[in-house]
């Protein structure tokens, strides 16, 4: 069976007060060209579908078109879960109906759990959609009080699956949490940490063929090859400038294991650092693409009359500008070395102010007159 895995599509997400709606639109475009590429038999939406509970018109329009295509379309089926950015009773309007459409989608968990089961030539593939749920939630459907962090509450929903599927045939889990070991960005939202901590542990898995995970923005593996994450669509904030943003191909085998192929996501326009002089980045050539979105560090230390201004002439998508001089980290070490001056004798923390404004020594010639008028400044002081 082949499934295309994907997550954190976060439709209608804003960075730096713009919308990103047109490079999803984009984006997205792109994947349905890789589904009709690669024929996938089922694509996982793993989590975050919309960035907030109550996502603009546009993309709530989005997510309608595209999931048109991939079902009616295309005739793909489409498993999906609700992740800790969307709003579970919103996206659940209408799952049961979409269901004979083959869109499948779980945003709670229910007392009468029913995996989504999928059928090849040699048998029965169980997906287990489990949205991002709170350990109360699971205390509560399960009737186990003592269930108080994500670990217990993965740990026991796991052995109640088990109990009523067989074990030795294949099993797929759909997940939108934090697996221990899983490397962070700033875009993801810190899942609570009511009454314990919100990392599970990836053994748990042990028992299931593939695991196919949402949250965390950078596509990686944990701990083995079939207990992933996917990743974001889209890099959504400048701390995932080094990422390489994919969707994971899965060819699940016979036998329970599988072939992973990661398929890039090339966007329309990428997030960049880019850091130089004011007068070299106006020449243009600073970015991979001055079209991209720009986190630009300005190196110079002088006054710049409206740098922002200029150089969103040749590069129009910058999203932050920062001067490196005037930096927080910057003002810091400046306070440091202020506090370590003002221990200097006169003569030492002239001839450091020389050099600051210079950028050579003080000439010998000029120590001496400097000494000399340190000198008369003290007898003039203590003749006072």
């Amino acid at each position: 069976m082949r499934i295309l895995h994907t997550a954190d599509w976060h439709l209608g997400k804003i960075v730096n007060n713009v919308y990103m709606t047109e490079d999803q639109q984009y984006i997205l475009e792109r994947f349905i060209e890789i589904v009709q590429e690669q024929h996938p038999d089922v694509i996982i939406i793993a989590g975050d579908l919309y960035d907030r509970s109550i996502p603009p018109k546009q993309a709530v329009e989005l997510l309608n078109h595209t999931l048109t295509r991939l079902i009616n379309d295309l005739n793909i089926p489409v498993l999906a879960i609700s992740g800790n950015h969307d709003s579970p009773d919103r996206l659940e309007f209408g799952s049961k109906l979409f269901r004979k459409q083959g869109f499948y989608l779980d945003t709670k968990l229910s007392k009468d759990y029913e995996a989504v089961t999928l059928n090849d030539e040699v048998g029965p593939v169980h997906f287990h959609l489990i949205p991002y749920v709170e350990p109360a939630e699971v205390a509560y459907m399960l009737e186990d009080p003592s269930i108080k962090t994500h670990q217990q509450a993965t740990e026991r929903l796991i052995e109640f699956i088990m109990r009523q599927y067989e074990p030795t045939e294949r099993h797929v889990w759909i997940g939108h949490a934090f697996i221990a070991g899983g490397m962070e960005s700033e875009s993801e939202e810190r899942l609570s940490m009511i009454g314990g901590t919100p990392y599970v542990d990836a053994s748990l898995f042990e028992q299931f063929s593939y695991v196919a995970l949402g949250h965390l923005h950078q596509s990686q593996k944990i701990k083995r090859d079939s207990v992933r994450y996917s990743g974001s669509i889209l890099k959504y904030s400048f701390s995932e400038a080094n990422h390489n943003k994919s969707v994971t191909l899965v060819d699940l085998k016979d036998d329970g294991s599988c072939d992973i192929e990661k398929i890039p996501l090339i966007p329309k326009r990428d997030f960049e650092v880019v850091e130089g002089y004011f007068s070299n980045l106006l020449e243009g050539q600073s970015s991979q693409n001055p079209n991209n979105y720009l986190h630009i560090r300005l190196l110079d230390d002088g006054q710049i009359l409206d740098p922002m201004g200029k150089l969103r002439k040749v590069y129009p998508n910058i999203l932050h500008l920062e001067r490196v001089a005037f930096s927080p980290s910057k003002q810091k070490e400046d306070l440091q070395e202020l506090k370590s001056r003002q221990k200097l004798a006169p003569f030492d923390l002239f001839t450091a102010f020389y050099k600051d404004i210079k950028g050579d020594d003080l000439p010998e010639q000029r120590k001496e007159l400097i000494q000399t008028a340190i000198e008369e400044l003290r007898s003039k002081e203590r003749g006072k």
